[in-house]
């Protein structure tokens, strides 16, 4: 009886530090979205991006527009009559492969951007997580959610938004 005794008060004991324990933690929650919207750092990066992919974007439309001449060209002088099949069929072919040539290089062209986006985004992001990580440990916190992501913040409480403290930290 007396062990029976002891069992149910260390149970009893386990689960009310179980209990405070899950009440003990912090959750709170951030906007990167907007947070990352007022870094004066994004719009140069944003600024540098559309510096480095207009040339490109230009290029690839000059490209585009050098085809186009060529495909009307091409029919004109099939209305003409100037040209035998064998010809047609080998002015289709050459512009089959420069319609590819160019499809080449707009990939290419979006993963040179996709790149250099991340090369100049990475350095601002990872001072908005280091950041994130102060505000937490100063805190308390056990985790900190975004709220900028669909569906992954179904409801919080303005006092556990910590988008401010991480932009005083921030200096924005």
């Amino acid at each position: 009886m007396k062990n029976l005794i002891q069992i149910s008060f260390l149970t009893l004991t386990l689960a009310m530090v179980a209990f405070q324990t899950g009440f003990g933690q912090k959750y709170g929650y951030i906007n990167s979205g907007n947070l990352l919207e007022k870094m004066p750092d994004r719009a140069a990066a944003d600024e540098q991006l559309e510096a480095f992919q207009n040339p490109l974007l230009e290029d690839g439309k000059a490209k585009v527009k050098a085809l186009e001449t060529k495909v009307e060209q091409l029919y004109r002088e099939i209305e003409e009559g100037k040209l035998s099949q064998v010809q047609i069929q080998d002015r289709q072919t050459a512009l089959q492969q420069e319609q590819e040539v160019i499809a080449k290089y707009e990939q290419e062209v979006q993963e040179k951007i996709l790149k250099k986006r991340e090369e100049l985004l990475q350095p601002i992001l990872n001072r908005v997580q280091s950041a994130i990580e102060e505000v937490a440990k100063e805190n308390s916190y056990t985790m900190i959610f975004d709220a900028s992501l669909f569906n992954v913040l179904l409801y919080a409480k303005d006092s556990d938004d910590l988008t401010a403290r991480v932009e005083q930290k921030l200096g924005i």
